[in-house]
């Protein structure tokens, strides 16, 4: 049976690395990369992330339908990394509209309950920091936190990640 881990923390927290270190104990892996090059520094960014995990993945980048990129993983794929939720939840807002209905945050989630294969999200953890002070800024924060609490219910396992330590907070098959 495939299972679903979110892995959640700060940003530089060592989230997409730990990822990557559950994905190593598979032998067919793919990575499913949200990010827009928006700029010179996401597009460094984007590079380091493609280097730190070299060819040993299929690579899926899909900004916006997360559900669509999971029914085009490859046959026998064992394990995808979704990276990240939130940088996702940014691209609908920005192309949908702040206000909006996404449905395809209701797809993917739907998409979730009967994984392909295993699958790790990463996302980062909003709600421990400051209010922020837009109200654009306190939809996002809101949006995702929501959308993290829906992931994290239905998800075998919740890791969150604090300076490069994962702590296990729901599940226990770390490691698998």
């Amino acid at each position: 049976m495939s299972t679903v881990t979110l892995v959640t923390g700060g940003a530089r927290s060592g989230k997409s690395r730990y990822a990557l270190t559950l994905a190593g104990r598979h032998e067919r892996r793919a990575f499913i990369a949200t990010a827009l090059v928006t700029d010179d520094e996401m597009r460094e960014r984007i590079r380091k992330h493609r280097e730190e995990r070299g060819e040993a993945f299929t690579t899926i980048e899909e900004p916006l339908d997360l559900a669509s990129a999971l029914g085009r993983l490859p046959d026998g794929c064992g394990i995808a990394i979704v990276d990240c939720i939130t940088v996702w939840l940014g691209n609908l807002m920005h192309v949908r509209g702040a206000d909006g209905l996404f449905p395809e945050v209701k797809a993917f989630v739907e998409a979730l309950r009967r994984p392909p294969c295993d699958i790790v999200v990463v996302t980062n953890e909003v709600g421990m920091g400051v209010v922020p002070p837009t109200e654009l800024g306190r939809e996002f924060r809101d949006r995702a936190g929501r959308l993290n609490q829906e992931i994290a219910a239905l998800a075998d396992e919740v890791v969150f990640m604090v300076s490069g330590i994962p702590l296990v907070i729901k599940g226990g098959g770390a490691g698998r």
